[in-house]
């Protein structure tokens, strides 16, 4: 090393102060098509090589090389890990199980989803009272119950009009 390279370093008083030079601060020709490049990546579109290809008819002149190293910085820096959220048949299997036989983590992800969507919630409500209803054979745990008249007042338990249409006997020639 120089005597000058010596004492730039032995003068820094921060290492901040030793990141000067002629490529710092530079703009690069990628500079103008990263946020593309970070919108196609948070969709989920990792392959440098397509979004380079993507890049190329907006304009874009630099190399492949130069998408790779950013999205390689990208894949490298440390980030949240998240859960991934359950898929609609863990959830419908959820719903459609007996709650005796959930484990404890199974447990917590149904009722993080309840609490991240209230039709869930209110929907399972409304198929345990029904498995209810069918293997204790009680009518009277249906929701809305019956009127004083014996009608029922639940919609889900009213036949509709072409549903009694057709469950009534034809009535024979005279």
């Amino acid at each position: 090393m120089t005597y000058r390279t010596v004492k730039q370093l032995a003068d820094a008083a921060m290492p901040e102060e030793l990141f000067t030079g002629q490529w710092q601060n530079r703009p690069s020709v990628l500079d103008d098509y990263k946020p593309y490049l970070d919108d196609r990546w948070s969709e989920g579109c990792t392959n440098a090589w397509k979004l380079w290809e993507e890049n190329v008819p907006l304009g874009y002149k630099g190399s492949y090389q130069r998408v790779r190293a950013y999205l390689h910085d990208k894949r490298t820096s440390p980030q949240p890990v998240t859960a991934r959220p359950p898929t609609p048949r863990t959830v419908a299997g959820w719903i459609l199980r007996r709650p005796d036989t959930f484990t404890e983590p199974e447990q917590l992800q149904l009722k993080g989803v309840w609490t991240h969507c209230p039709e869930i919630d209110a929907l399972t409500r409304h198929v345990r009272s029904f498995a209810t209803m069918l293997t204790a054979r009680q009518a009277s745990a249906c929701p809305t119950g019956s009127t004083p008249s014996g009608k029922t007042t639940c919609p889900a338990c009213t036949p509709s009009p072409q549903a009694s249409a057709a469950t009534a006997t034809p009535s024979s020639p005279a």
